[in-house]
């Protein structure tokens, strides 16, 4: 299995991904895949369902991927929360991980992004008494070694 972050940074990361579902029943995963023969988005669609991500009780997960050696991201979400967002949603996310992505500073970029994906999952799918973390907040990696 390949590390792509610091131990600090996985941290960081996961630390970002609780904060923001601390307010949102919706479900935030980051995903590092390694020797990926497609484009990111059909590897994130695939992982997305590999990760059970489609399963959410409001289908209102979203995943960051990261195809380290093609060097290449997807943020896509799951269809409740592509429904409610404005179109633009995913390229302001997009471009945030992009201006940081393009200085190295991948794990900052996550946060960020994390961070205003919880905000906009808590303002349609806020946190109720009975929400339940239905999903890891770790990150994963897959792929090649």
């Amino acid at each position: 299995m390949v590390k792509f972050f610091s131990k600090e940074e996985e941290v960081t990361i996961v630390e970002a991904i609780r904060s923001a579902e601390l307010a949102t029943s919706g479900e935030i995963r980051v995903h590092i895949e390694v020797g990926a023969e497609a484009p990111a988005i059909p590897v994130a669609t695939r992982i997305f369902r590999e990760l059970g991500m489609d399963k959410t009780a409001d289908r209102n997960g979203v995943l960051i991927l990261l195809a380290v050696d093609r060097r290449e991201f997807a943020i896509i979400g799951d269809e409740g929360i592509d429904k409610v967002v404005s179109e633009d949603f995913w390229d302001t996310e997009r471009d945030i991980l992009q201006q940081h992505f393009r200085k190295g500073a991948f794990a900052t970029g996550i946060a960020l992004a994390i961070g205003q994906v919880g905000a906009k999952l808590k303002q349609f799918f806020p946190y109720q008494a009975n929400d339940v973390n239905e999903l890891p907040d770790e990150i994963s990696y897959g792929g090649k070694s």
